[in-house]
């Protein structure tokens, strides 16, 4: 199969309010294995699964509601994920550090990710979860209501 194609795209039904304005301040691929995710998406969410015929035909669209955690291990291909909740599963500190960006992460490598300095329990969680995080000053940059992720854009990516 060519590595340049795809033929399955999954569209995740996010709740409309601003704390998951982007899916990539709801959870962020951090690691083969591992998500970065917001605190409050642990329940079940709703998927419109869109894959591309085998020969010429309709686009087939599939609808389901399941666990973030089932539906990427599924999709993955992996017996299971780990879900890392910003600021740790605490509802004050994840808040606040949901607010700065947490979640949205910045993935240069498999376990490498770019996070901002300021949210130091989310940081150390990656840590402790055996990822390398590499921080940037963040006090201008979280004004802008976007974290490393969002104000990245990939030129090229080799495969790995």
């Amino acid at each position: 199969a060519d590595s340049n194609k795809f033929n399955k795209i999954l569209v995740f039904a996010i709740p409309k309010i601003r704390a998951f304005m982007h899916l990539d301040t709801v959870f962020t691929m951090v690691d083969f294995d591992k998500f970065n995710v917001h605190p409050n998406d642990n329940g079940p969410m709703s998927v419109y699964e869109l894959t591309l015929p085998k020969t010429d035909g309709e686009l087939n669209i599939e609808h389901s509601k399941n666990e973030l955690s089932k539906v990427l291990a599924k999709n993955l291909g992996v017996p299971s994920v780990k879900l890392l909740e910003c600021g740790n599963g605490d509802p004050i500190i994840s808040g606040r550090e949901q607010w700065n960006d947490g979640s949205n992460t910045l993935a240069i490598a498999p376990g490498t990710v770019v996070v901002y300095d300021r949210n130091n329990i989310t940081n150390d969680l990656l840590e402790k979860h055996g990822l390398k995080i590499l921080e940037i000053p963040s006090s201008e940059l979280s004004r802008g209501r976007g974290g490393p992720r969002c104000m990245s854009m990939p030129l090229y990516r080799e495969d790995l």
